[in-house]
């Protein structure tokens, strides 16, 4: 009866940690996709260093960039924040 319930208890970590790994392996479409996202995001990221540097404001900057990322990255910054 114990091990019956120690195999109980311990199944669902199995399942979570099998689940974990299977999450962690791309296809190649997945990683072409992930590949293109970064790039988008670079790219919106140097369209903001180059707003900043014609003078343009801050916020208008900001603006900008989180136009060119809506749906790329996680947050309102595309996946980049920093200090200011």
């Amino acid at each position: 009866m114990k091990k019956l319930i120690t195999a109980l208890a311990i199944a669902p970590l199995l399942l979570a940690g099998a689940f974990a790994h299977a999450q962690g392996a791309h296809t190649d479409k997945e990683t072409k996709a992930d590949v293109e996202r970064h790039r988008a995001m670079a790219a919106a990221h140097e369209a903001a260093a180059k707003c900043l540097e014609a003078g343009k404001g801050h916020d208008q900057c900001q603006k900008e960039l989180q136009v060119a990322c809506k749906g790329l990255a996680i947050g309102k910054f595309c996946g980049m924040r920093h200090v200011h």
